[in-house]
């Protein structure tokens, strides 16, 4: 079943073409890698997808009751702030509470503690947020995602800043996470996301490529990307 339907998307700023005529799908519990050198559209794409941009063409259909959780590069997240990582996780259900000040209820606290459990980082709980490895961070930043029961999870360049054995162990940990969940990942790194996506969607401005990963897709992605 389709979750989310992107029908000739063109989006402009200004007179300027940053997304051209754009559609794909994405279905239940599918991976599928946004790709595209830098300036491509990606990041349009992604804002266009969660309501935050208004194409000038075509529309996003997302099927109803669809829960999208996005995820955030966590270069860009403040690890100054004095916080703990389950108070971080915890702000995943603050989009559903009326009120900002409430007391979290035993069971959102239960839900929180056997997410970080999955995700094995729940001996992290009570560390401040700034403590963290790369890696750690983005599993917190996984985590909170994950507490809305999201049926698709969008990433924006989750490995961008981690070394190469953190990339592995969270893209293993996205690919365990697919089986209740879409995946939607964004990224410039090819040769690392083919090994897990079911289609990628190759974009500069326009669709170069989209469906599975194949042997000759290093190419197209090449040209462009050069």
């Amino acid at each position: 079943m389709k979750l989310i339907d992107v029908r000739n998307v063109t989006l402009k700023y200004d007179n300027n073409i940053a997304l051209k005529d754009i559609s794909f799908s994405i279905n239940e519990k599918e991976f599928i890698g946004i790709l595209g050198p830098n300036g491509a559209g990606k990041s349009s794409l992604v804002k266009v997808i969660l309501g935050i941009l208004k194409p000038q063409n075509g529309k996003v259909e997302i099927q109803e009751k669809t829960n999208i959780s996005y995820v955030s590069q966590s270069v860009s997240f403040d690890k100054s702030f004095p916080i703990k990582v389950k108070d971080v996780i915890m702000m995943g259900f603050l989009n559903k509470r009326i009120k900002f000040l409430k007391r979290y209820s035993k069971s959102e606290n239960d839900k929180a503690d056997r997410i970080m459990t999955r995700l094995g980082i729940i001996e992290l709980k009570n560390r401040q947020i700034g403590e963290l490895s790369g890696g750690q961070l983005q599993k917190v930043l996984i985590a909170r995602a994950l507490v809305n029961d999201p049926q698709a999870i969008l990433l924006d360049e989750p490995t961008a800043s981690l070394d190469a054995n953190a990339k592995s162990e969270i893209f293993e940990l996205l690919k365990e996470l697919n089986s209740n969940v879409a995946i939607i990942l964004v990224s410039h790194n090819l040769n690392m996301v083919c090994k897990y996506i079911d289609k990628a969607l190759i974009i500069d401005k326009e669709i170069v490529y989209y469906g599975e990963p194949d042997d000759g897709i290093g190419d197209v992605f090449d040209s462009y990307a050069s």
